[in-house]
Formats: C-alpha cells, sequence, structure tokens
C-alpha cells in the first residue's frame, strides 16, 4: 500500500496516536486568529473539549455557558445573527443530545452559522459508560436541513476541519472522539469539506469509513492485500454532504461495500451510503457500527470488541459482501 497524502509510519508499532479533540483545539487557536469573529463557548467543560487554549488566547471573545446546554447553543445563535462565528463545545450526548431542538430551531431553521463540536462521542469514551456514549449524533444531525456533519479520523484532519467550518458560512456538526487514536494523515493531506478520500485504490471491494474506523479499514486493505484481495479505502469525513460521485464510483468499480463507523447502524454513515447507493447503483452492502442498543461501561479495547468494531469484523464483512457479490 502506497499514498503519499498518509503517515509513512502508518503501519509501525510505534505510529504516533492522539486524541482527535486535540486537533480541534489547534485549528479553533488558528481560526481565532485568522478571523476576530470567531468565538468560543462551552457547557463547563473547556479542558476536556479542548476549548482551554483559545479561551487563554482570546479570554475576551469566550463565554462560559455553564451546564446549560440549551442555552449553548441559542446564544451561539443569537451571535452569529449579529455576524459572529461561534464555535460550541460540549460532549456529544449533551450537545446536540440535548439540545437537539433547539439546535433545529434556533440555528438550522434560521440557516446560522453556528459551529456544533461535539467531544466524547462513540463508545470508546469506555468507563463513562452508556450515558456519556453518543452513539445516536450522527443522525440527529444529519437530517437537520442546512447542517453540514463532519467525523475527522484523526487529530491532524480534525484541525484542517475546524479551520475549514469556521469558513464555510454555514451551521456545523463536528464530531470528536476522546481516546488517543493513530495519526494517518499529514499536514499535506487533502482535505475538503464534502469531497470523500480514496486512501487506498482498490477493484474487489470497497470500504467507506470515518473516525478512528479509518485507520481499521486501511490494515484490513494491508491484510487482504496478501490474499490477493484488491481494497479500496475511502475515507468518508464528511456524512453532510455526502460525496455521492465518490461513492457511486466505489459501487460500480468494485461491485461490494462495507461501511465502518462508530456509531448506531442506524441513520449514520452506513445508512447515507446505503440510501445513495440502493437508488443509483445497487450493489451487495455490509454495515460495521453499533447494532441497535446501548453501550456501557468498560476500556476501550473491551467495549470495541463487545460491539464488533474491529479490523476483525471488517475483515469479515468484506469477505461477507465479496462471497455475496459473486452471487448477484
Amino acid at each position: 500500500m502506497s499514498n503519499q497524502n498518509l503517515n509513512p509510519k502508518l503501519f509501525d508499532e510505534d505510529i504516533e496516536q492522539v486524541p482527535i479533540r486535540n486537533g480541534f483545539g489547534e485549528g479553533l487557536v488558528i481560526a481565532g486568529e485568522e478571523n476576530p469573529n470567531v468565538v468560543g463557548l462551552c457547557a463547563d467543560l473547556t479542558e476536556s473539549t479542548r476549548m482551554e487554549a483559545f479561551k487563554k488566547k482570546f479570554p475576551e471573545r469566550f463565554v462560559e455557558v455553564g451546564v446549560a446546554e440549551q442555552n449553548l447553543v441559542t446564544v451561539a445563535s443569537g451571535m452569529a445573527h449579529e455576524g459572529k462565528i461561534p464555535f460550541t463545545s460540549s460532549y456529544a450526548t449533551f450537545s446536540p443530545g440535548r439540545n437537539w431542538e433547539q439546535i433545529r430551531t434556533t440555528i438550522c431553521y434560521n440557516n446560522q452559522p453556528v459551529k456544533i463540536v461535539g467531544s466524547h462521542a462513540g463508545i470508546s469514551v469506555g468507563p463513562d459508560g452508556a450515558t456519556h456514549q453518543a452513539l445516536e449524533d450522527i443522525a440527529l444531525m444529519r437530517v437537520l436541513p442546512n447542517m453540514v456533519v463532519v467525523v475527522p479520523a484523526d487529530s491532524i484532519e480534525a484541525k484542517k476541519a475546524t479551520i475549514a467550518i469556521a469558513k464555510n458560512g454555514k451551521p456545523s456538526y463536528l464530531r470528536l472522539s476522546r481516546d488517543k487514536v493513530p495519526v494517518i494523515t499529514t499536514e499535506n493531506s487533502p482535505f475538503e469539506i464534502g469531497k470523500a478520500e480514496v486512501l487506498n485504490q482498490g477493484k474487489d471491494v470497497s470500504i467507506i469509513a470515518c473516525g478512528q474506523m479509518v485507520y481499521m479499514a486501511l490494515q484490513v486493505a494491508k491484510e487482504l492485500e496478501e490474499e490477493k484481495i484488491s481494497v479500496r479505502v475511502i475515507n468518508c469525513h464528511t456524512i453532510k454532504p455526502l460525496d455521492t460521485k465518490t461513492i457511486l464510483a466505489a459501487a460500480e468499480e468494485t461491485g461490494a461495500i462495507v461501511t465502518a463507523e462508530e456509531h448506531q447502524i442506524a441513520g449514520g454513515l452506513g445508512g447515507a451510503v446505503a440510501e445513495v447507493v440502493s437508488e443509483s447503483y445497487p450493489v451487495p452492502i455490509k454495515r460495521i457500527g453499533i447494532e441497535d442498543s446501548f453501550g456501557e461501561s468498560g476500556t476501550t479495547a473491551e467495549l470495541m470488541k463487545k460491539y464488533s468494531l474491529t479490523k476483525e469484523n471488517i475483515k469479515k464483512a468484506v469477505l461477507e459482501v465479496l462471497r455475496s457479490k459473486k452471487h448477484v
């Protein structure tokens, strides 16, 4: 596997691992330096969501709302109406989980360019348990008119995504995880909202993934390459607007698709891909994700294994869709 846009240490045991949320913290400072209208609002989780660096550098442009997520986004909507570019941050289970109606009515209905940053998303929140593991947030946000939804694969991509949504003039949701994950991209890797990136060319089957599942998809592609199976890996960091061109090309050119996400299989990336493919170019699809259940407390490794979110699960799904492809 060779791709100059990927970390050259991609498959090394000592590959650098950094929390994806760290990239948001770095990107927000850069966005603040580039535009004085960028402001930050937080719901008493400034350090956890990595908004602390922005608060320290631009204290006059930061508002601590407290544990009041509905106020968090409503105040931000008002600030956006007056010309500011507000970034709000909290745990994803609280924002958008707790304040979805306020996001719908005060932000999306009025098409205000508020940036909702949901940190600690997915099952990998670990010991915090089911109440803090946002597994439904992609579905909640992609259904809203006017909302952009971005799920970065690593910290570098999160930084680029933060800078990009600061400039897009639209309501946007940025989904971040808690734990350290491998840094698979580089500063020179391309990033564009709405443009999925093909990280590995392949002709037999496609894996379309987002978030930390992208790294696992690349591992699977490398392992199957040794078995003479050619796997296309697509980093679909933007769930909305979805890159239908790249997805349909994958369906037509490889004839089988596996999706992988740290989210419910209903309404997330897999659902979005299945909708597009079923309407335009039906091929066998297998979705990897949480299968209609809540999480629980445990280590990240334990939970990823229990809920079938490992590279072994992705590999098994690839082999299944390949068998289905032969019978179509």
